[in-house]
């Protein structure tokens, strides 16, 4: 029962830093320096580093769903229109591709196959086999 628990917690934890690095990398991703999108650049960085952090360190997929859905589900919030009206990200071809970038991280993320067991089973595979010798 407790690593359930455990397992629920760490869930909601990733979801909840998810959702902040969602909302950061969302309000940034309009800045502009010249014609390059330093903003999108710099968020699509941060929240795939994010991700593979989470994927990497707790060989969990899950973990990293937990805060890709985190995070979409901010964006998705931010993106609304608000009650005085304002609006986040707009309906512009820049604020259409932040939102296509980060749910591709995301889905990258999470969908990337897991090579633990290849590297599991590659490694007992060659230290049981054994070199044969031809017989005299």
């Amino acid at each position: 029962m407790r690593s359930i628990l455990s397992r629920g917690l760490s869930w909601l934890a990733a979801a909840l830093v998810g959702a902040v690095y969602g909302v950061a990398a969302t309000i940034a991703h309009s800045f502009m320096l010249g014609p390059v999108p330093v903003g999108m650049i710099v968020g699509a960085i941060g929240c795939a580093a994010l991700l593979i952090a989470l994927r990497a360190l707790t060989g969990d997929r899950w973990a990293a769903l937990a805060a890709g859905l985190g995070m979409m589900a901010l964006i998705l919030i931010i993106s609304q229109r608000g009650p005085g009206g304002s609006v986040v990200v707009p309906n512009t071809p820049l604020g259409n591709i932040w939102m296509y970038i980060a749910s591709g991280i995301v889905l990258l993320t999470v969908m990337w196959p897991d090579t633990s067991r290849l590297r599991e089973l590659s490694s007992s595979m060659s230290t049981s086999t054994t070199p044969r010798t031809p017989e005299s």
